[in-house]
């Protein structure tokens, strides 16, 4: 599934917990994929509490906590780390990460905090969601096969690296926007980890956020930035994109663009996918009142494109960063007249 479908079932997920339907789940994917931050930003969303449990970590007592005699009776006592609506809050979100990575014991002791909400005495708060993640078998990590009982008790789903859905949340990070535009122009390169071929750095859309980062710091040393970002996405892929970064520095005036000007479409292929995504993310800073008028002039530039894809690539990168329906502005008609042929849309 792609991780805005991910999310979307997350967040109905929690939405369940309140009302006592929640099912537990199991997120399942490689490295890097972004499994852990949708979580994170499912809780961020709904200004929730988040316990991120590493399990790999973890020894059986943590879950279940350490026994001590009380009278004639033992009693095992509650970890701080689990939920408490005292200390936490009535509604949150437990993650139990890394969970394939945790030896078996740890799991064993987890079976029943995930099917019956309870250890012992001890019990979760109704309303809190119990979402876990781990990485597949073959990928390259320690990971223990997941035994039936267990498994039974999640709802399963499998996250893919999806270019659109990372797209709008790099926009949305503050991802640099010449990063954006390689990776439209490659798109191959979002994800490339192969786990039956060893490499300590590889292209994931984790990887590529820390490579956006050595850009921002490695900007006015090209020596030290080449081999940042090859210690970031691997030697290949970060060898593409200083390659790519060295010809943006001819993008055409993007506030010129905006306010209508005339600004000639670079003839370079890598240069139209930079000025591309730099034009999103420029009209997406813009104050809210500027920025329909500004997208219509971007509409009747993305009409100039030799390559009309990269025109609708455009529109759409925009449509998703402004988060409001453009078939409203009148440029909008002429230019999905110019693709009609590429494209069908759907008014809602």
């Amino acid at each position: 599934m792609r991780p805005s479908q991910v999310y979307a079932v997350l967040e109905r997920e929690f939405a369940a917990a309140v009302a006592g339907t929640h099912t537990p789940v199991m997120l399942w994917g490689p490295p890097g994929v972004g499994k852990s931050q949708i979580v994170a930003h499912v809780a961020a969303r709904y200004a929730a509490p988040l316990i991120d449990i590493r399990l790999a970590q973890m020894e059986p007592t943590d879950l279940r906590g350490i026994p001590f005699r009380e009278g004639r009776h033992v009693v095992w006592s509650v970890p701080l780390a689990l939920p408490d609506a005292e200390r936490h809050g009535t509604h949150g979100i437990l993650f139990l990460d890394e969970l394939t990575s945790a030896v078996p014991t740890v799991t064993a002791a987890a079976y029943q905090l995930i099917l019956d909400r309870r250890l012992g005495e001890y019990r979760v708060p109704e309303g809190w969601a119990i979402f876990a993640a781990g990485n597949r078998q073959g990928d390259r990590g320690v990971t223990y096969q997941m035994p039936a009982p267990l498994a039974n008790r999640f709802a399963h789903y499998e996250i893919e690296p999806d270019l659109d859905d990372w797209v709008v949340w790099a926009h949305a990070s503050g991802v640099d926007e010449r990063l954006i535009a390689f990776l439209r122009f490659r798109p191959d390169l979002l994800f490339q980890f192969d786990p039956a071929r060893y490499a300590s750095a590889f292209a994931s859309p984790r990887s590529w956020e820390y490579a956006s980062r050595a850009i921002a710091k490695f900007a006015d040393h090209p020596e030290l930035l080449g081999e940042a970002l090859n210690a970031c996405v691997g030697v290949a892929a970060g060898s593409a994109l200083r390659a790519f970064l060295s010809h943006t520095d001819a993008i055409p005036d993007l506030a010129a663009i905006a306010a209508g000007g005339d600004a000639d479409v670079p003839k370079g292929l890598e240069l139209q996918y930079a000025v591309a995504s730099a034009l999103v993310r420029y009209i997406g800073r813009l104050p809210a009142p500027q920025q329909p008028l500004a997208a219509g002039h971007a509409l009747d530039y993305a009409r100039r494109f030799p390559q009309r894809e990269i025109g609708v690539m455009l529109v759409m990168d925009l449509q998703r960063v402004l988060d409001r329906p453009l078939y409203q502005l009148p440029a909008f008609s002429a230019w999905a007249e110019d693709v009609s042929d590429l494209l069908s849309f759907e008014r809602e």
